[in-house]
This record gives C-alpha cells, sequence and structure tokens, in this order.
C-alpha cells in the first residue's frame, strides 16, 4: 500500500538555493542540513511573525498538527546547525529526500 498524496503547503518567499552559514569557511568544506521550503516557512510564521500553530496551519493550508511535525523538524535542524558549526542549505519540495 501506497502513502497517500503529499498535500500542497502554501509558502511564501524564494530562498531555494541559498544557505545560512558560519562565515569564513566555504559551504563545501561544512555539513550542509538541507532546510525545506515548508519547514522555513512554519519558522518565519510560527517563530518569526508570533502565529499560533493554529493559525500558521490555517495560512499554509495543512493542519496544526503537521505544522507541529514540521516545526519540530525545522528547530531541531536550526539549533543543530547552530551549535555545531554546519550550513542550513534551503531547498525546494522536489529536493526533499525520500
Amino acid at each position: 500500500m501506497s502513502p497517500r498524496p503529499k498535500k500542497l503547503r502554501r509558502c511564501r518567499g524564494k530562498f531555494c538555493g541559498l544557505a545560512f552559514k558560519p562565515t569564513g569557511t566555504p559551504l563545501t568544506e561544512l555539513e550542509q542540513i538541507p532546510l525545506h521550503r515548508d519547514e522555513l516557512e512554519a519558522l518565519r510564521l510560527c517563530d518569526g511573525k508570533g502565529l499560533t500553530q493554529e493559525e500558521t496551519g490555517r495560512s499554509m493550508g495543512v493542519s496544526r498538527g503537521t505544522i507541529q511535525r514540521i516545526i519540530t523538524a525545522a528547530r531541531k535542524k536550526t539549533a543543530r546547525a547552530l551549535t555545531e558549526g554546519a550550513a542550513l542549505v534551503f531547498v525546494d519540495e522536489e529536493e526533499k529526500e525520500s
């Protein structure tokens, strides 16, 4: 049985192809942590704009539970990049690993 099709998530912004990394070290020498557009959008709305998970879910067209899973993954990746000196690389959904 195959999983159900992924619901389209509404995201704003053109961040793909960009990276956030420590200065002074080339990107090729750093561990690269992929941060997907939906994760970045959830961070922007919940943490940047102060919306609730429910409001963020309505804005992105998904459930509050889905936002909770997305934001948990995004915060974990961001914390790891900041504490370990890794690069956050912003990627499109199509590039998401299976």
